[in-house]
């Protein structure tokens, strides 16, 4: 069994999607749809910069997407497959999970495209500049990372946000609750507390202005059916009806990424290849993450794509 699988933020790079630009004309239609979806020039800015303006949170998701579903769309139209024909799962990291939908037919093209430039917008708006943070925990397990939170907060918000893999969690809240705990890392045994360079602090409560903006975004452009079942950030586990798949989006801006236990669980549903469209960041902690022998593979070029449509 296969899952098809789509990065988070982070995942961005000046230069990205140009060399499948300049390649296929599938490619050149998905990023125009999306320049023309948002009413500006985003792969000028994929591919040219500069870096601080592409970074930014409402810039970053739609241009992640965007490069993630042209290579599947290359992929889907120029290599003759189907995404319901070849997978059996979809999941993504934070605003992947946007992409997955996209990529299963929960969601059209521009819709998505839209959709994350609201999420971006109003993740950013939701917390004034400074006044929160997010930092990597090097070697920290999710319990041993949820105490050190707990220890840190001291009547502030600081919670776990990202449980990437066994090796790698992330927590996110109040500046000052999250400078503690990265100063306190030594105390719980863990290797490294590292602050991340982000403009806001995602996936904890103090994004509950974004959820409520995401409620309203998402009840006007609600999602339909997807044609294979979504692995939700939230539940970590399969969802392929409409009205739960909107209910965890909105959940999802406020929750935690459950990314570890999602692997667990298409684990455990049988999935053994993972195929990661548009970035070579989640593949390393599927690896982690799984208890047996899995496969993944990174999808970012036209070599890639030819490479893997030989598997298929």
């Amino acid at each position: 069994m296969r899952a098809f699988i789509f990065p988070g933020q982070g995942s961005q790079s000046v230069g990205m999607g140009k060399a499948l630009f300049d390649a296929s004309p599938v490619a050149r239609e998905v990023f125009q749809e999306v320049d023309d979806a948002l009413g500006q020039k985003l792969f000028q800015l994929m591919s040219e910069g500069p870096e601080d303006q592409l970074t930014l949170t409402e810039n970053a998701q739609p241009a992640i997407m965007a490069n993630a579903i042209a290579t599947l769309r290359v992929l889907e139209k120029e290599g003759g497959v189907t995404l319901a024909a070849k997978a059996d799962y979809v999941a993504g990291h934070s605003l992947g999970e946007y992409s997955a939908l996209c990529a299963a037919g929960a969601f059209d093209l521009a819709t998505t495209a839209r959709l994350l430039k609201t999420r971006g917008q109003a993740m950013q708006a939701a917390v004034p500049v400074g006044v929160g943070a997010m930092a990597a925990l090097l070697g920290a397990d999710i319990d041993t990372a949820q105490k050190l939170a707990d220890a840190a907060a001291e009547g502030e918000v600081c919670t776990v946000a990202n449980d990437n893999d066994p090796s790698q969690v992330v927590i996110s809240g109040h500046k000052g609750a999250v400078e503690r705990a990265v100063a306190l890392v030594k105390d719980y045994g863990i290797k490294r507390g590292v602050l991340l360079p982000v403009s806001a602090p995602f996936h904890c409560p103090l994004m509950q202005a974004a959820a409520d903006a995401m409620a309203e975004a998402l009840g006007a452009s609600p999602p339909a059916p997807p044609l294979v079942p979504v692995v939700a950030n939230v539940t970590a586990s399969p969802v392929s009806d409409a009205d739960t798949i909107r209910d965890l989006l909105v959940q999802q801006v406020t929750g935690r990424v459950r990314w570890r236990e999602s692997v667990a669980s298409m684990e455990d549903i049988g999935v053994t290849h993972f195929v990661e469209f548009g970035g070579k960041v989640l593949s390393p902690m599927v690896k982690r993450s799984a208890s047996g022998e899995v496969e993944t593979v990174s999808v970012i070029s036209m070599d890639d794509i030819e490479a893997l449509l030989k598997t298929l």
